[in-house]
């Protein structure tokens, strides 16, 4: 019989070895005690612990976030990883997870608006957006849209996960959300870092206060 590898094997020793270590290695000074809890969960999403630089809050956005979900609000990702990596048994509210992306319409508002699916999947939100949880992870033409949208007179999400990963768009309309946020609590990444399992891993965090 093969000899078997040394490693950690206990599921719940590395779950808590892996946060103890991001703590030790993490600069997390400058954020709240409640953003910190993001912002660990954040990092052990990716396994780059030097992101917590570019990690941006706008005020309020750990407030207002937790009292939307626990008054029951839907989030609203923009794309199916992102939703499938909500833990769903966390949610306070018993939310919905919405994305569109799939929708039958999504093509034809493509095609209508000049711009990517992940975009006009956005336009399906309209009748939910009003004090929703907004979780972009994934499409930086999602959170254009999104600003867009709001400059049109939408109603306004409670909160903005802006965390979209790339190397054309993302950056900039990371920027474009921390310059203006149209009045709306929002978290983002600066830079090209980002992506669904980091804006996963904000929400669930958001989910349940005092992990």
């Amino acid at each position: 019989m093969p000899e078997r590898l040394d490693y950690l094997r206990d599921g719940g020793r590395i779950y808590e070895r892996s946060f103890a270590i991001i703590r030790a290695e993490a600069d997390l000074s400058r954020f709240s005690v409640e953003e910190a809890e993001i912002v660990v969960r954040m990092v052990h999403a990716c396994g780059c612990v030097e992101m917590t630089s570019r990690i941006v809050f706008g005020e309020g956005l750990v407030g207002a976030a937790r009292a939307a979900l626990t008054q029951g609000a839907p989030i609203l990702c923009d794309s199916w990883m992102v939703a499938h990596g909500v833990t769903r048994a966390r949610l306070p509210g018993h939310n919905d997870v919405v994305c569109t992306l799939q929708d039958s319409r999504v093509a034809r508002l493509a095609e209508e608006l000049h711009t990517t699916r992940s975009a006009a999947a956005l336009d399906l939100w309209q009748d939910r957006l009003g004090g929703a949880l907004v979780a972009i992870g994934n499409a930086p033409t999602a959170l254009f849209r999104l600003l867009e949208m709001l400059d049109a007179g939408v109603p306004k999400p409670a909160a903005i996960l802006g965390i979209p990963v790339g190397f054309v768009g993302a950056a900039e309309a990371k920027d474009a959300l921390v310059q203006d946020s149209r009045g709306v609590p929002f978290l983002t990444v600066l830079g090209r870092m980002g992506g669904s399992a980091m804006a996963a891993a904000a929400v669930n965090a958001l989910a349940r206060a005092g992990i």
